[in-house]
């Protein structure tokens, strides 16, 4: 089960991940530098998406510098090494619920809070696809609703 609904310990939940990224990091000669390092614990903080200029505001703030490129290069090298998604869906970012281990995600997406619960599941086109011949290299799924929490509050019971 992802997290981003559930209560859990979001504490071992942040450890786990940064120590699944330094492991990959040293195990591919990868360099976690400290903009990467604090760019993951930023998306880590909460299981909400994260657009880039929200990230590049908290890293100017800390000064990591103010210029879109500091947060784009650090979310796409966070994104190329499987240890954060873009969410299509919000042109956001949220962590990897499993940095480290190969999977193809797909994403529940709450439009009240802008939660994000990543779950595992098979490649739905793959069969259809391959008996047309054609190779699936990349898929997003993305469901967009409306978590437990927004449903009985009442917030975002309007559709977008």
């Amino acid at each position: 089960m992802a997290h981003g609904f559930d209560r859990h310990d979001h504490r071992a939940c942040v450890a786990s991940a940064l120590s699944a990224a330094e492991a990959a990091c040293a195990g591919r000669g990868l360099a976690l530098t400290p903009l990467r390092r604090r760019t993951l614990e930023i998306l880590l903080e909460s299981h909400a998406a994260l657009g880039a200029y929200d990230v590049l505001a908290r890293l100017e703030a800390e000064g990591f510098g103010s210029k879109p490129p500091v947060a784009y290069r650090a979310l796409g090298f966070l994104v190329d090494n499987g240890f954060a998604h873009r969410i299509e869906g919000l042109s956001a970012y949220v962590a990897c619920a499993r940095p480290g281990s190969p999977h193809e995600p797909s994403f529940l997406v709450c439009r009240g809070c802008r939660r994000v619960a990543e779950e595992a599941i098979a490649a739905p086109l793959a069969p259809e696809a391959e008996a047309e011949g054609f190779a699936v290299e990349r898929m997003v799924v993305e469901a967009q609703g409306l978590c437990s929490a927004c449903r009985e509050s009442g917030r975002g019971a309007a559709p977008c």
